[in-house]
C-alpha cells in the first residue's frame, strides 16, 4: 500500500550536494540470517547501568546496520509490495489511484509528490541522455498532481528498461536513504531509541513523508511527544514507542487509503509487546492478513 501525505513530500529534506558526498554508497545487503536470534530480555528487568549501556549500544548501531537495514527494507517491501523482495522492486511502476500520479520504484516514489522528479534529476545528472530524461518536463509539471500528461503512454515502459541499469538502482538508493532513511535513523538516535524504534520513525516517513501538518512523520512524533517522553529524555522506551505507534494508528486512520493498520498493529506492535527492541531474528509478522518470517 503505497501512500503517503501529498502535502508533506514536497519538499527534500536536505540539500542534494550533501547527499552526493555522504551517500554515494549503495545500500549493502547482508543476508538476515545474519543477525543473533536471541531477544534481548526486557528493559525492565535490568539494572539501571546495564539498561543505559544498553541503550546506547542500540543507539549507536541501530537500522543503519547493513544486517538490520536489510530487514528493515523487507519489512517495509512486505507492507509495499506483499513481497519480501525489495530489490525486485526498482522495476515496479503504477498508478494505484490514490491521487499521486504514477508510483514507483522500491520506496514508492510518486510523481505528485515531488520525490519521482527528484530522482529521475539525480539519475539524469549522473547519467544524462537515459531513457527517462526526456520526461523531465512533464514530471515538473504534473509535480504535486494525480495527472499523467506528457508521461504516457511510454513513461512505464520506459521506467522499466531503466530500473535494469544499474545507474538507476544506485539512484533509488541514495534517494531512499537521503530522503527517508537516513533522517528516520538520525532522528531515532537523538530520541535514544533501538533498532526497532528507529524501523517505526523509518515506517512511517515513508508512508506519510515529513512536513508540517499532523500527519506527516514530524506531526506523529509531536503527537507521541505529548504523551510520554523518549529515552534520550528519561522516558522508557517501550511506553514511548506505544505511544508513537498509537500516534500513527491515529495518522493512518485520517485518510482512507491509509485505514487498513495492520503494518503497525500485526507486526510494529508485535515485535513491541514481544520485547524484541533490536529486531533480532527471526521475525514472524503479518500485514494485510499475509504471513512472513525471516530467519
Amino acid at each position: 500500500m503505497r501512500t503517503r501525505s501529498t502535502t508533506s513530500r514536497t519538499r527534500p529534506l536536505l540539500s542534494r550536494t550533501t547527499v552526493r558526498v555522504a551517500l554515494g554508497l549503495a545500500l549493502v545487503a547482508v543476508p538476515a540470517t545474519a543477525v543473533a536470534t536471541t531477544v534481548a530480555p526486557a528493559d525492565h528487568h535490568r539494572p539501571a547501568a546495564a539498561h543505559d549501556a544498553a541503550r546506547t549500544a542500540r543507539a549507536a548501531t541501530g537500522l543503519d546496520d547493513p544486517a538490520k537495514k536489510e530487514i528493515a527494507m523487507q519489512l517495509v517491501s512486505s507492507a509495499e509490495n506483499s513481497s519480501l523482495d525489495w530489490k525486485a522492486q526498482y522495476k515496479y511502476i503504477e498508478d494505484i489511484g490514490d491521487g499521486r500520479g504514477y508510483t514507483g520504484g522500491i520506496i514508492g516514489f510518486t510523481s505528485g509528490t515531488h520525490d519521482m522528479l527528484e530522482l529521475v534529476e539525480l539519475y539524469t545528472q549522473r547519467k544524462p541522455g537515459n531513457v527517462l530524461a526526456k520526461y523531465l518536463p512533464a514530471l515538473r509539471e504534473v509535480d504535486g498532481s494525480d495527472s499523467h500528461e506528457g508521461l504516457d503512454p511510454n513513461y512505464t515502459k520506459d521506467w522499466k528498461k531503466a530500473a535494469q541499469d544499474p545507474a538507476f538502482q544506485q539512484a533509488q538508493n541514495d534517494e531512499r536513504d537521503r530522503v527517508y532513511f537516513n533522517p528516520a535513523v538520525k532522528q531515532g538516535k537523538a530520541d535514544g531509541i533501538g533498532t526497532l524504534g528507529q524501523f517505526a520513525y523509518y515506517d512511517a516517513i515513508v508512508m506519510h513523508g515529513d512536513g508540517d501538518d499532523p500527519t506527516s512523520f514530524s506531526g506523529i512524533r509531536k503527537r507521541a511527544l505529548a504523551k510520554a517522553k523518549p529515552p534520550a529524555q528519561g522516558g522508557n522506551e517501550k511506553t514511548y514507542l506505544n505511544a508513537f505507534l498509537d500516534a500513527r494508528v491515529w495518522a493512518m486512520k485520517q485518510e482512507e487509503a491509509h485505514s487498513d493498520t495492520t503494518r503497525v498493529d500485526t507486526e510494529q506492535r508485535l515485535f513491541l509487546k514481544n520485547g524484541n527492541l533490536d529486531l533480532h531474528t527471526p521475525l514472524d509478522w503479518k500485514v494485510y492478513g499475509d504471513s512472513y518470517h525471516i530467519d
